[in-house]
């Protein structure tokens, strides 16, 4: 009984640290300071990885001081969590599973569009329009474009088309390339007498607080860096899912034994 108590408790032990990449997950997504202007499920994951941590808390209370009943629902909540874990990581793997980028012939960055995202994510930037103006608010006075412009690595345009340049920059801070526009700086381009028949070339302006942030490539380009951002919390997420899936059936396992030992030595 004991052995069976001290292996639950080491279990649930484990099972706190191993909810510690889930919280950490979710702070970044709620509080990281970047310019992507834009974060996906805010707070989900850190309050699912907060609820993981507290019942894994009390199964460590119930299995050291063999209180069957914090045991009990240290079992029953944590099944529970794990599976809403499981489920918002196929929830996250199926809406950013598609990709929005395409090369273009002669450039070392991608250009974006919308087509190529899932109807879940094109919806979080379509059919809201007034989330759209905040997010284009935001973009406006953030670094991401301004950067850009101060860099003086670009002297001509054959440099800039090698750079490698973000999905926001690509999307946001200049107009698409089938546009056909002739380059001047990162930021300032000149229209062609006969743009291609895009609506994003016409949206297109030099005044620098406005860029190409009404184009669709600039929906486009945000998508891409959430995805981005989805894509390195989900390594974290995955990880964490596994162990804790594990941890949960030895867990199981040292509680039936504790069951078990129990009810022979009361029989006895």
């Amino acid at each position: 009984m004991a052995v069976s108590n001290n292996i639950t408790a080491c279990v649930t032990l484990l099972t706190l640290i191993c909810a510690v990449p889930v919280i950490a997950s979710g702070i970044w997504f709620a509080s990281a300071q970047g310019d992507e202007c834009a974060r996906l499920a805010r707070w989900p994951v850190a309050i699912l990885g907060g609820l993981l941590l507290l019942t894994a808390l009390a199964g460590f209370v119930g299995a050291y001081w063999n209180r069957r009943s914090l045991l009990a629902f240290y079992l029953f909540s944590m099944a529970a969590l794990v599976v809403l874990l499981i489920a918002l990581l196929v929830f996250a793997f199926a809406v950013t599973r598609g990709s929005g980028a395409y090369p273009v012939l002669g450039r070392a960055y991608d250009d974006y569009r919308l087509d190529g995202f899932s109807m879940w994510l094109r919806g979080y930037v379509s059919d809201d329009p007034g989330r759209w103006e905040k997010i284009k608010g935001c973009l406006a006075v953030s670094n991401t474009c301004k950067k850009l412009a101060r860099q003086g690595s670009f002297v001509n345009a054959e440099q800039f088309y090698q750079s490698h340049l973000s999905p926001l920059q690509s999307g946001c801070c200049k107009p698409p390339s089938v546009c056909g526009f002739s380059y001047v700086s990162p930021t300032v381009w000149t229209a062609p007498a006969r743009p291609a028949a895009d609506p994003d070339c016409g949206l297109w302006s030099n005044d620098q607080g406005q860029l190409c942030y009404e184009c669709e490539s600039c929906k486009a380009g945000l998508l891409e860096a959430l995805r981005d951002q989805w894509h390195k919390a989900n390594i974290a997420l995955v990880v964490a899912t596994v162990c804790l899936v594990i941890l949960y059936l030895i867990g199981c396992s040292a509680y039936k034994n504790a069951q078990a030992a129990a009810f022979f030595r009361h029989y006895k």
